[in-house]
């Protein structure tokens, strides 16, 4: 679902999250589930984000720290860390953060766009920002956050899936 393409009166569902002391969003159609951080197997040479891999019901995750994706540090894994499991490339991927906050429904036309000085990977990886109760959300195009730029140009996530 593209929050893009929305009427301004139409309702979206908001999956909130932290990474820090940010706030976070997607659009909650694009999340399976949402798990615990759990048993997460190293992936050697994989690319820093990479965390590693999981089992999910006989399903294989790559397990990518948000945090690193977008430049804002390592997650710890701790009580409240969870993984957010999404559609990438027609494969599950596991988006590690922090702790999932709130379900939030916000008008479309809520949605202004990202601030003009939000530069480098969290600018290009932004959709926009609402707000939801008192916080703002940064909300995250996920298409373009499961998109990662190499030295050779563009490179998906695939890169760092096990062979």
């Amino acid at each position: 679902m593209n929050i893009e393409s929305k009427t301004s009166d139409e309702a979206l569902l908001i999956a909130s999250f932290t990474l820090g002391d940010a706030v976070f969003g997607i659009d909650a159609h694009q999340v399976q589930e949402v798990t615990k951080a759990g048993d997460i197997t190293c992936v050697h040479h994989a690319p820093a984000y990479v965390v590693g891999i999981r089992s999910l019901r006989g399903r294989i995750v790559t397990v990518i720290d948000l945090r690193i994706r977008l430049n804002l540090g390592r997650v710890e894994i701790g009580p409240e860390s969870r993984i957010l499991i999404v559609e990438g490339l027609g494969e599950p991927v596991g988006l590690l953060v922090d702790q999932v906050a709130d379900m939030i429904t916000i008008n479309a036309g809520d949605i202004q766009p990202a601030p003009s000085n939000v530069h480098g990977i969290q600018g290009r990886n932004l959709r926009g920002v609402c707000r939801g109760g008192r916080r703002l959300i940064a909300l995250l195009d996920l298409s373009k956050v499961l998109q990662i730029e190499s030295d050779a140009g563009h490179a998906s996530v695939r890169e760092g899936l096990p062979a």
